[in-house]
């Protein structure tokens, strides 16, 4: 009898073809292959004087969507930086007595984008330069970095949107930035190969560049700077052909879909389908045995029922959406989510824009 009762479960447990480990695995994949945030810039406004009460000024420039906060060198706490615009993040730290800043102390910069975590180190004084100099002795006693060409490939017109693309030649191994005059902060140049530094940098409508507008570049190894100046307009004048270089460059937020995944999830079960459930097993329970039996059979019947009866309403008010993995041209990924099937497959190019995908022709 109390085989039947088991049997009639498991007969009531094979209509119940659950299949969401396989839309949850599908959904950690997606969040696995999520691009890495990147930090494409990282600012202070020094102080004159480490003086309690002084506050210094940090901005960074990188991934839209992030948590951002700076740790000091000799500071007692940490500062959390607001994104005030996409992309830009900026917080201020105000010196406590107890805090031990000097001209030697320096920032790390933390980036976070769901669960990674990019890092930059600031490359420049918290304190005034003039606090911040070495000893004459110990200046000489390390090479000063060179810099040996500052370029740029203009665009036709400065207007929001178009990109700039600063190239410094000089000392390898150091750490290489540059300012531009009507911008705020400052842009990183990452060494491409050895001693050469490139950087890009989209123009944005609260920008006011000038055509001759000064472009400062800046490479630090140690803790020895040196600096140079563009020579150049930052308007091409000629009828504007890019190079090849930079056509190469032009299109940053292109990828390829690599991926559609379909992520199924639950619905919510309610107590009507628990009901339901229950009385059907309730009845089919009943078939089974005689006297005690019957009520031992009722109640498992039940409980089975009002398990099978909900976990079918959550089946029936199931949703479900698609996960489009595009691997960008710059080596990361991004994942997007759709409602509805998107209007392209796997394998089509494609670019990001405002936070969704375009198909290029």
């Amino acid at each position: 009898m109390y085989n039947k009762i088991i049997l009639g479960l498991f007969a009531l447990a094979a209509f119940l073809p659950l299949s969401f480990p396989a839309s949850q695995a599908h959904a950690q994949q997606s969040a696995t292959s999520a691009a890495a945030p990147r930090i494409d810039g990282f600012d202070v406004e020094p102080v004159a004087q480490p003086a309690p009460g002084n506050e210094l000024v940090f901005t960074l420039y990188g991934s839209p969507g992030g948590t951002a906060a700076v740790r000091i060198g000799g500071a007692t706490g940490s500062v959390v930086l607001a994104e005030t615009e996409a992309g830009v993040y900026e917080g201020t730290y105000t010196i406590r007595k107890r805090d031990k800043i000097t001209a030697a102390s320096t920032a790390t910069a933390n980036l976070r984008v769901g669960n990674r975590v990019a890092s930059a180190i600031l490359d420049e004084p918290l304190v005034g330069r003039a606090s911040a100099r070495r000893p004459a002795q110990a200046a000489r006693s390390a090479a000063a970095p060179k810099i040996d060409r500052f370029d740029v490939d203009p665009p036709a017109r400065l207007a929001a949107g178009e990109e700039l693309l600063l190239t410094l030649s000089g000392s390898p191994g150091g750490t290489a930035s540059a300012r531009i005059a009507g911008v705020k902060g400052k842009l990183v140049l990452d060494e491409v190969r050895a001693g050469v530094y490139e950087g890009t940098y989209t123009i944005k409508n609260r920008d006011r560049i000038a055509a001759d507008a000064v472009v400062t570049g800046n490479l630090r190894i140690g803790n020895q700077e040196t600096s140079a100046v563009l020579g150049r307009s930052l308007v091409d004048g000629s009828g504007y052909r890019p190079t090849a270089r930079k056509a190469a460059r032009a299109c940053v937020n292109c990828g390829v879909v690599e991926a559609i995944n379909v992520v199924e999830v639950k619905g919510d079960g309610s107590y009507l389908g628990m009901i339901a459930g229950g009385v059907a097993g309730a009845l089919l329970g009943s078939q089974v045995g005689s006297g005690r039996g019957t009520t031992v059979a009722q109640v498992a019947g039940a409980a089975g029922g009002a398990y099978a009866g909900r976990e079918i309403e959550k089946r029936i008010k199931a949703t479900k959406h698609f996960e489009v993995v595009v691997r960008l041209e710059n080596g990361g990924s991004q994942t997007f989510s759709y409602e509805a099937q998107p209007a392209f497959a796997v394998g089509a190019r494609v670019k990001v824009e405002n936070g969704t995908l375009t198909v290029v022709q």
